[in-house]
């Protein structure tokens, strides 16, 4: 299993809307690293929603439910989409601010490719951004 971290602007799409969704594509993605993030995304994978531009924080746990396909608001077969569900929000948020003071998140992409909408992330990140939630 992979993890991802994924960002959204919670004026365009939030947390709240998704749970109430219950399910959603990723559409819009038009950076090819995140899109090539998204094509290597498998069903079951976990995922951190967070919060980018108001907030910036992680906020709740989701996962993958499909795998990649055409996006469908473009006619271009360039970009795709994958689906998602929400598992569970974080039992606090976890903020960039914490991100980026604790150690062992040193080196998380959320921070070293701060404009990427979507990416990897290592299993021991993930576990310790649901751990900080915790505290």
């Amino acid at each position: 299993m992979n993890h991802w971290l994924i960002k959204s602007e919670p004026f365009k799409y939030s947390w709240d809307k998704f749970n109430k969704d219950g399910k959603t594509f990723w559409d819009g993605v038009r950076n090819y690293q995140a899109r090539n993030n998204l094509r290597e995304m498998k069903e079951g994978d976990l995922v951190l929603f967070y919060h980018s531009n108001e907030g910036k924080e992680v906020v709740g746990i989701a996962k993958v439910v499909g795998e990649a396909y055409q996006d469908p608001t473009t006619d271009d077969t360039n970009w795709v989409v994958v689906d998602f569900a929400p598992v569970e929000p974080l039992k606090k948020p976890v903020t960039l601010a914490q991100i980026k003071a604790d150690e062992k998140l040193k080196d998380i992409n959320l921070v070293r490719q701060g404009r990427l909408s979507v990416v990897s992330i290592r299993r021991e990140e993930f576990d310790r951004i649901v751990e900080l939630s915790e505290m």
